[in-house]
């Protein structure tokens, strides 16, 4: 009995041996004063270190700039909701839940910038890889959506219901989420627990494997690139409008995809700066968030004061315009106007002069009817009566 009692103290001393040789092996407490970034306090996780950091400031500036970008993405979003019971104009009313839905996905791209301010964990890497894709499939699915209506209303001043044109946009973008969602799967399940130290498996991938995921966003981009250009060529102001905003906006993100992902594959490397991944990314997603908040969601929210549709003012169709009036209406206007009323008479007295005399112009059937007195009466009886006839020698005549 004594035997088993040292032999159970000697296993607790052995076990607390071991956890005191392990916390020591552990490094100190990253919240330490002595190594806490400049600007951040004792209280702040490592985790936040980059939002707080006054040595590496990018986070600082990409925090404001985010920061300023949801507030007037938030405030966009109450004008819009306030503007949209105004809109009476069934063409109008298609895209205002094409546009709920695409400020809904430009708020998420300025949240998302900070999960790339902040360090990367296992989880933050998920919401990373999984959100950036499926953001920007939304917000350039409205894009695609919207020019494909373009296109009918710029033929035929009619196009396809709201519904079906957000439908449209729900399906653009599921698929990017589909997409994401099984890259996430089989890039996770083939990691080893290796590969899982500090980091994690879904921070253990390469830049290749990031863009790649992202090649049907990039589909999209070109899509609502070019999809809305003949729509420039249309004749109605309202439609061509709508266009220039979409081919900007997507003109804009298009540069600025090109320089991230050059940056992104090959600049860093090149210049040995691989903790420059994190801040690429972020750089991306709030200027293009920008972009789309400065070349689309603004332009929508004038337009929708506007009232009327114009034709286009070009002289062309001006001409065309004027070529559709009947000729009879314009000649009617011209012979009986105002100004010209003496040249109107002077022309049918001219035509009265070459109308051909007929003998029977003065002939009205009827006897002529004198006040005479009736001592007369014997008198008139007497007056011979001449009743025209028709001669054969029509010469005669002025014909």
């Amino acid at each position: 009995m004594a035997y088993a009692q040292h032999l159970l103290i000697f296993c607790l001393a052995s076990y607390l041996k071991e956890g005191l040789a392990h916390n020591s092996s552990v490094p100190p407490n990253p919240a330490n004063f002595s190594v806490l970034p400049t600007g951040c306090g004792q209280d702040v996780k490592s985790l936040y270190f980059a939002l707080c950091d006054l040595t590496a400031a990018w986070g600082i500036v990409l925090e404001a700039v985010t920061s300023l970008g949801i507030l007037c993405t938030l405030a966009l979003g109450l004008i819009f909701v306030a503007l949209a019971p105004s809109v009476s104009q069934d063409a109008r009313k298609g895209t205002l839940a094409l546009n709920f839905l695409f400020l809904v996905g430009v708020l998420g791209l300025f949240t998302l910038v900070f999960a790339f301010i902040v360090a990367p964990s296992s989880t933050v890497c998920i919401v990373r890889r999984f959100l950036f894709g499926v953001l920007f499939a939304q917000c350039f699915a409205c894009l695609v959506a919207h020019s494909v209506r373009l296109n009918y209303l710029a033929l035929r001043n009619k196009g396809p219901g709201g519904c079906l044109v957000f439908l449209l946009a729900i399906g653009l973008f599921l698929v990017e989420a589909v997409i994401n969602v099984e890259w996430l799967l089989i890039t996770n399940v083939r990691q080893t627990l290796q590969d899982s130290e500090s980091s994690g498996p879904p921070c253990s991938i390469t830049n290749e494997d990031f863009v790649t995921a992202l090649v049907y966003v990039m589909l999209l981009i070109v899509a609502s690139l070019v999809i809305p250009c003949p729509v420039l060529c249309g004749h109605y102001l309202q439609w061509k409008r709508h266009g220039r905003h979409i081919v900007l906006t997507a003109f804009f993100s298009l540069l600025i995809w090109i320089a991230w992902i050059i940056m992104y594959l090959y600049g860093n490397g090149r210049l040995q700066r691989p903790s420059w991944d994190d801040p690429v990314l972020a750089i991306a997603l709030a200027s293009n968030a920008w972009v789309f908040v400065l070349f689309y969601i603004i332009p929508q929210l004038m337009e929708m004061t506007r009232s009327g549709y114009k034709y286009d003012d070009d002289t062309l169709n001006i001409l065309k315009r004027n070529s559709d009036i009947p000729q009879s209406i314009v000649m009617e206007n011209r012979a009986f106007s105002m100004d010209n009323l003496d040249a109107a008479e002077s022309v049918i007295s001219r035509h009265e002069q070459d109308k051909p005399i007929s003998p029977y112009s003065n002939y009205t059937g009827l006897y002529p009817t004198l006040n005479l007195h009736p001592g007369d009466m014997e008198t008139v009886s007497h007056i011979p009566l001449h009743i025209p006839r028709i001669s054969m020698e029509p010469w005669r005549y002025h014909l």
